[in-house]
């Protein structure tokens, strides 16, 4: 899809902000155009999971819509068997319809009211989001209050045009410096590296450290200080943190002396390109270093002055 036409680009964009900001106007036109804009919705989200890794939000997304269709539209998925869902709804339907109202019970009573109380503490609750929705200063993935029921969220506030990427690599060489020093990637278990490798398809799962170093190449190691703890544990091949790791290099061997982060700009390869021509789905080119080689010694004060344990090797 990435290498598709400029035209079908053009028109994803169209088709895009027709759903976003028609389409939801559709609710309010009646049980048809409301059906129509439950389709539209489901099958919005459907191409994007199926062309992109954005884990389980768009199956969340997917959930509202299925509000849009009534017991009808819904009904070719139950049984027609006497006594079966699908006739109970049609005896209940029918009494509504003669004007029969169901009993005021003392369950119906409490439901109703927690429902209400519910829907108010709602409101009052969303008063802060919506003013800062309106605000020019407006704040995203921010919550207003301790219980975090309502909050602001922006998966993507802003989008880079290109992808970086942050490579792990280590090596058994005494000294990192040394022009001869072999390094050896470490592959995640999704997130671009080896450009022979197909783009992985996960979604609704969410492999939440590819995630995370995906926003990491966005920023530099001072700022995501998690980024060396994980050096540590893989300087000392701890096995929970390997679990983590598609591959590891120095498997059945002694751990890496020395692990360095490298930053690479990342792109998808032309079909029947060059590089497609050789198996391969990314072309890749070096920005620099992400961080400096560091050793599990050199770590040790790093660890103390966070209070985090110190990695001790098997």
């Amino acid at each position: 899809m990435h290498r598709s036409p400029w035209w079908f680009h053009q028109f994803e964009t169209l088709f895009n902000h027709f759903i976003e900001l028609v389409v939801p106007f559709f609710i309010f036109l009646g049980r048809r155009m409301c059906i129509v804009h439950g389709v539209l919705q489901i099958l919005f989200q459907v191409l994007l999971i199926i062309s992109g890794n954005l884990s389980f939000l768009n199956w969340l997304t997917i959930v509202p819509s299925i509000a849009c269709f009534d017991d009808l539209s819904l009904g070719f998925l139950f049984s027609s068997r006497r006594g079966g869902v699908k006739e109970r709804v049609v005896q209940m339907q029918a009494r509504q319809a003669a004007g029969e109202k169901p009993p005021l019970g003392y369950g119906r009573c409490i439901r109703q009211v927690v429902n209400i109380s519910f829907g108010l503490l709602i409101a009052y609750l969303s008063l802060p989001v919506v003013l800062n929705l309106l605000s020019s200063r407006q704040v995203m993935n921010t919550s207003f209050n301790p219980l975090r029921i309502v909050n602001t969220y922006g998966a993507f506030g802003s989008i880079t045009k290109e992808r970086t990427e942050v490579i792990l690599q280590g090596t058994s060489s005494p000294d990192p410096n040394d022009p001869a020093a072999v390094w050896e990637e470490y592959d995640f278990k999704c997130k671009p590296g080896d450009l022979k490798r197909r783009p992985c398809f996960i979604s609704p799962y969410h492999y939440r450290l590819d995630w995370l170093m995906w926003f990491a190449a966005f920023q530099t190691y001072e700022q995501n200080e998690w980024i060396i703890h994980l050096a540590g544990k893989l300087l000392a091949q701890e096995e929970e943190t390997l679990s983590l790791m598609a591959t590891n290099p120095f498997e059945g061997r002694a751990p890496p002396r020395w692990i360095r982060g490298e930053h690479f700009k990342y792109k998808f390869s032309r079909p029947g390109g060059t590089h497609a021509g050789e198996g391969k789905w990314w072309i890749r080119k070096r920005i620099g270093a992400y961080f400096p080689p560091v050793n599990l010694q050199g770590l040790k004060k790093f660890y103390e002055d966070r209070s985090w344990p110190y990695p001790v090797r098997d």
